[in-house]
């Protein structure tokens, strides 16, 4: 959603310096005032763009910080990232990035597992991080939860365990 309103607003700032160009002399203006104004507007969409821009990676930073205080919340935790597979990332009705997450317990006893998966656009910079809990996956079992984005993604997303912890 972000990169589709990151390019809407260069489009319409191409838009807006081509009309200035082209009308700015029908008024009187001399061609470098008019190529002046045109400047002017391409340097404000360009600011509004990036200020989209900046808002994402702030909420990517947001939602990064938060997993890892949730992760520091886990006690006695050990690492766990090989026993976790991630499905197919989808889209889900509310415009949000789900995708299954499948946890086996290796261990002897009931355990809780705590995985952080992050969500990465299509040039591999992580645009969303979510923790989800699994609680009490029986001994030598395997069991089924979904990690669900902060926020809608948009373009081609994919979905990676950084870390993953069973306690």
């Amino acid at each position: 959603m972000v990169r589709r309103r990151l390019a809407g607003m260069a489009w319409a700032a191409a838009f807006a310096a081509a009309a200035l160009g082209t009308a700015g002399c029908s008024n009187g203006e001399t061609p470098s005032e008019a190529a002046s104004r045109a400047a002017s507007a391409v340097r404000s969409a360009g600011a509004e763009v990036s200020a989209a821009a900046t808002h994402a990676a702030d909420a990517a930073a947001s939602a990064a910080a938060e997993a890892r205080k949730k992760l520091d919340g886990v006690k006695g935790g050990v690492d766990a990232k090989d026993a976790v597979t991630l499905g197919k990332p989808s889209t889900a009705g509310d415009g949000r990035t789900e995708v299954p997450v499948t946890v086996e317990n290796t261990d002897g006893a009931a355990k809780s597992f705590a995985v952080q998966v992050d969500f990465k656009d299509g040039d591999g910079n992580t645009v969303d991080t979510v923790v989800v809990t699994v609680d009490a996956v029986a001994a030598n079992g395997r069991k089924e939860a979904t990690a669900r984005s902060t926020h809608e993604l948009s373009g081609s997303v994919t979905a990676q365990t950084a870390t993953a912890l069973r306690y």
